[in-house]
Formats: structure tokens, sequence, C-alpha cells
């Protein structure tokens, strides 16, 4: 078996993706076990030795918080916490964003912050190394005193309540507790609090979506060439001189991918007829250079948030202070969301557009992408489904950060709506990779119209992979099948 061992060392969105992926077994390192115990005692001796109430510790939640606890209803107190707030509604999350989210509670709890028992921990782990993946919903958490709905499914099954998917199927967490010789854990003060305060599912989605994003970024670029050659559109504005004197980053970047990818074709370097190309071709180093860099700045906030301590109140034993405020609040990340899903958007907007010039029956490519237009529909209506879909994305990037309702009776008088980001970014990245799967469709069935002149090297052989799995539409077909081929080619590609 190969271990990833939990410590405080900072890990990067692409090394918890890379763990979660080549399936790694998790351990707690030496360092981190005793953080977590240390903590714990501390935690101990301060309810001992203190009278004074300390929120969520000894007192009732959100708005009861000047409800004190007395000390033999501790324990009961926090498992009515995860049963009372385990309220999720709606889609299934993912498995693969569970699996995410079991690894970052785990992470966040191992800095020794949070008050829980180094047992509670471990359990955690069971689950995540046995694949047992706790039943939660999407909708539930407004993103601000933690991701409390969907986080309270997570725990549930620390308690024997719930259900898991496992091994292939939806099981009564018992069960599976049962199986695996697991006893049910006996939360002490604190302890669910700190399991359900905290941005796990939020950051979840926020490891996945950048992860996706970035690909897709990548990919984007390829089948934007792509689309280039099969439009015959000039080069010179992937140049580097213009994008040297504009000072933005992405932009030069995406210049050089272009010219690099189009290195040595023949349809490139020909001599071209038109002086200027379209906004969707010839501003792609700006809007797609855009988009790279709103990604690279919210891969920096989720890599700080997967690295921080997020559950209240928290608690410094060196400095012998619990303090109550307000890491749980999910505002970096719904701000971040919202900017991801509309430059993730864009990218696909503009692809579409592409999509629609390609159609056009200019440049010397048949109306529609097929030799007996007419007769033939041709490629009509995958634009009409690439612009529906990009019409989605539109309604989807409306910022959910700019949101708020008071919760709680009033305790909880702003809220970060940052689920809510979560939830529709992942479904506008999604949607970006089904139009890219319509772009690249047509701008291969675009490149063959330009034979017997070839594209570049590397092009070529990404049009020769492509057209093993989706053949040139001649006439008119079925045409759901091929494009659903297609998307599956762009989520594969390399």
């Amino acid at each position: 078996m190969e271990y990833h061992h939990i410590s405080s060392n900072e890990i990067t969105i692409e090394e918890v993706v890379s763990i979660v992926e080549s399936k790694k077994y998790l351990k707690l390192s030496e360092v981190s076990a005793k953080a977590i115990s240390h903590c714990r005692e501390f935690l101990d001796s301060y309810i001992e030795k203190s009278e004074v109430p300390v929120y969520g510790i000894n007192t009732g939640f959100g708005s009861l918080c000047d409800t004190t606890i007395s000390k033999e209803d501790l324990s009961q107190l926090q498992s009515n916490l995860v049963m009372s707030h385990a309220c999720g509604t709606g889609k299934e999350v993912p498995h693969e964003i569970v699996k995410l989210m079991l690894f970052l509670k785990i992470q966040g709890l191992s800095y020794g912050h949070s008050g829980v028992q180094l047992k509670t921990v471990n359990r955690l782990i069971d689950f995540y190394n046995a694949d047992a993946l706790p039943i939660i919903y999407t909708q539930g958490s407004l993103g601000a005193s933690g991701d409390l709905a969907p986080l309270a499914h997570l725990s549930l099954p620390l308690l024997g309540l719930g259900e898991f998917y496992y091994k292939g199927k939806r099981v009564a967490a018992q069960e599976v507790l049962t199986a695996n010789n697991w006893e049910v854990i006996t939360l002490q003060s604190k302890e669910g609090l700190a399991l359900l305060n905290g941005t796990q599912f939020m950051s979840a989605y926020g490891v996945h979506c950048v992860n996706w994003s970035k690909k897709l970024w990548n990919k984007a670029n390829t089948i934007m060439a792509l689309s280039m050659e099969g439009f015959d559109a000039r080069i010179e504005p992937f140049s580097d001189l213009p994008h040297l004197v504009r000072k933005q980053p992405g932009q030069l970047k995406v210049a050089r991918i272009i010219r690099k990818l189009t290195s040595g074709s023949e349809i490139i370097s020909r001599p071209k007829e038109h002086v200027q190309d379209p906004y969707s071709f010839r501003c792609v180093p700006q809007v797609h250079g855009a988009t790279n860099d709103a990604i690279e700045f919210i891969e920096k906030v989720v890599t700080n948030e997967i690295n921080s301590v997020t559950d209240n109140p928290t608690i410094f034993p060196e400095e012998n202070q619990i303090i109550s405020a307000g890491n749980f609040h999910g505002q970096p990340l719904a701000l971040a969301y919202d900017q991801l899903a509309i430059a993730m958007a864009e990218m696909g907007s503009i692809s579409e557009r592409r999509v629609y010039k390609l159609i056009s029956g200019t440049r010397g490519l048949p109306a529609f992408l097929v030799a007996n237009p007419g007769l033939n529909s041709g490629f009509m209506i995958p634009q009409y489904t690439a612009a529906s879909i990009v019409s989605r994305n539109k309604s989807l990037c409306m910022p959910s950060s700019i949101d708020s309702i008071d919760s709680s009776n009033g305790q909880e008088d702003h809220v970060s709506m940052g689920a809510n980001a979560a939830v529709k970014m992942q479904e506008v990245v999604e949607n970006v990779e089904r139009v890219l799967g319509i772009e690249i469709f047509a701008a291969t069935q675009a490149l063959n119209f330009r034979r017997p002149a070839k594209s570049s090297e590397i092009l070529e052989q990404i049009n020769a992979d492509f057209r093993s799995v989706v053949p040139f539409v001649k006439n008119d077909e079925v045409m759901y099948t091929q494009i659903e081929k297609a998307i599956q080619f762009v989520k594969n590609m390399g």
C-alpha cells in the first residue's frame, strides 16, 4: 500500500488531485497526531478548570449561543448538532467531490486547532481509505457558518447514522461500520462543531473545478488552433509584439502556445485574401489569456483555503486561548468561484462564436460544413446546441456572492452563498467542456475541406486521433451520438 502522510506541510491542488486519483491511502504523520492529541488535552483541561461559557463547547449554537450547557450534556450536545444539521436536499454530491471533502476535512482537523479526538480523525481516514463515501446533498449550505448541512451528512456515519456509497451501492452507515468492525464514535465537547464548521464542501468543489479548468484551458487553445486552420485565419495577431506592449501575462502565453501549435503548417503560412479575422479568432489571446490569469488567481485562493483551519471556535493551546471568530465564512471562495464561472463561461462563449463562423459558408467553406447544403443541414444544429449551452451559462453566471440572507434568528446575518457558487461553477465548467466538444467536431470537419493543404504535425495528429473516433460527416446523420463522442474525446485529451 502506498500512503500519503497528512502533515502541516503546505499542499497544492495538483498534489491533492494526484493523491486522490492515484488511490493512495492516508495516514496521519506523527507530528499531526501529536498536535491533535495535544489540542484535545488542552481543551479538556480548559473546560474542567473554567466556568466561563465558550461558544459551541459549553453553550448552544447560533442564536442559542447564550444558553449554557451542563458538563454532563456536552457529548449529547455535539451528537444533537450533527443530527439536527443533516438537512441537505437536492441532487447528491458527486462521489469524486465527496472523496475530496473527506480528504480536506481530515487535513483541516490535523493542524491541532480544532479540539477533536484523535480517534475521530482516524475514523474519517478509515472512511477515506475504504472508499466509504457518505451520501451528501448539494443543497443546504449558505457558505457562512461553514458548510453545515453537507458536513453534517459527511459526519453522520461517525455516529452510525446516514448512508454511504460503498462497493458500488448505497448502504446504511451502520451496516458498513459493522462490516469493518468500526465502533460508533462518541463525540466529545466541541467535536460536532469542528466537524460541521469549515469550508470543505466549497473547497472540494474548488479543487475539482480549478484542476478541471486548467486542463480545459489548455484543450481550448488546441481546439482553437484547429478552428484557426479550418477557418484559414491569420497568424499575425499571435506575434509577441502586441502582447508585450499590453502587459497582461495570460495573453502573451496564449499567443506563444498558438504559434507553437501551428508551427510548420502549410495552411497558416500561405498567403491570405482577407486582411483581418473576426474577434473570435483575432482576440483569442486577450480572451483566453484573461481566463488564464483568473484561474491562476483563483488557484491561489483555493490553495490558501485547503491549507487553513476553517472551523470555529479556534483553539490555541500554546497561547491558552479559545477564540470564536469567523474562519468558516466562505466569502473568499464565493467571490473566487463567481469569477471562475464567468471566466470559463467566456471561454465557452468565444468557442461557440468560432463554431458559428465555421458554419457560415465563408472563407471557401460550404454552408454548414457539408458538401451538399440544402439537402443536408450539416452542422446547423450542433451550433444551436452550443448556443443553448452558452446561454445557460450566462444564467448560471449571476454572482452568488452578492446574495445574502438572514439566518439563525439574526445571529448569522451575512452569508457568502459560496456553496451555491461552487455547485453552479461546476455546471458552468462542465458546460464549457461540452461546447469545446462541439467546436472540435466542427473544426476537424472544416479542416477536411482544406485538403490537400496540411496543418502542423501536432494538429494533424490530433485531427487523425479525432477521426478515429468521429468520422467525417458526408451527409446528414444522427448527430447527438457524434457530439457525445466529441465531448468524450475532449475529456480524454492529454
